[in-house]
């Protein structure tokens, strides 16, 4: 046994690990790069809050005071990011960006779909028709459910069941902050913040913990 605490001792100490963390940033970046999903022309797009701090300590956080923005989400108001993710029908990570929290998604949508062509299903808060051209034009359709104010019209039974399965991105943030560690309030930088994002995201493209959707009956036909 005796060789293994020569080894404990020759661990970091978590205030050295910290150091550490940023040298990490790049090569994390790269990886997760390497693992992006694959494309099978069936996309969901959401987004998700990063809290950084609990909002009753929002005024003496100095970590993130030069650079965060109070942004709301379905749960109320926090000092927060926002983490806006693409996902395969596999559950697969195709595209990421961070963005302050005050940033809407309606904004990020044609930036971080760029490159991509099929069927993109997102919620309520991309409805545009100014995205939606946008996006067609670049050979990708874009499906979201309706408000009440807006005329029906008929989808495609495929193309209805898909867009009522956009839980799918839900289950993938909740495997993100459940088994990944997504968010928590205690980064001591905005680097370190980065590299944990990156860590976490990169660690669930690796694991097998990824939701999908089993039905085989989806076709990912072309844009008609």
């Amino acid at each position: 046994m005796s060789y293994k605490y020569k080894i404990y001792f020759c661990l970091p100490s978590y205030s050295r690990i910290i150091q550490l963390w940023p040298r990490m940033l790049l090569p994390l970046v790269v990886l997760m790069h390497y693992l992006k999903g694959e494309e099978t022309d069936i996309y969901y797009i959401d987004s998700t809050k990063l809290a950084i701090c609990h909002n009753k300590r929002t005024s003496s956080n100095r970590v993130f005071n030069k650079i965060f923005k109070i942004g709301k989400s379905s749960y109320g108001w926090f000092l927060v990011f926002k983490l806006h993710l693409i996902i395969n029908n596999k559950g697969e990570i195709m595209s990421v960006k961070i963005t302050k929290g005050n940033k809407s998604d309606l904004s990020i949508a044609s930036v971080i779909s760029e490159g991509l062509s099929g069927k993109l299903f997102g919620d309520k808060a991309y409805i545009s028709k100014e995205l939606f051209h946008q996006l067609f034009s670049n050979g990708l359709r874009l499906f979201t459910n309706l408000r009440k104010d807006m005329k029906t019209y008929l989808l495609d039974i495929d193309d209805k069941c898909l867009l009522n399965k956009r839980s799918l991105i839900e289950s993938v943030f909740n495997v993100l902050k459940k088994h990944m560690h997504l968010e928590h309030t205690r980064h001591r930088s905005p680097l370190n913040f980065f590299v944990h994002i990156i860590a976490s995201l990169t660690s669930y493209s690796i694991s097998k913990l990824n939701p999908y959707l089993i039905s085989s009956s989806f076709s990912s036909n072309s844009l008609s």
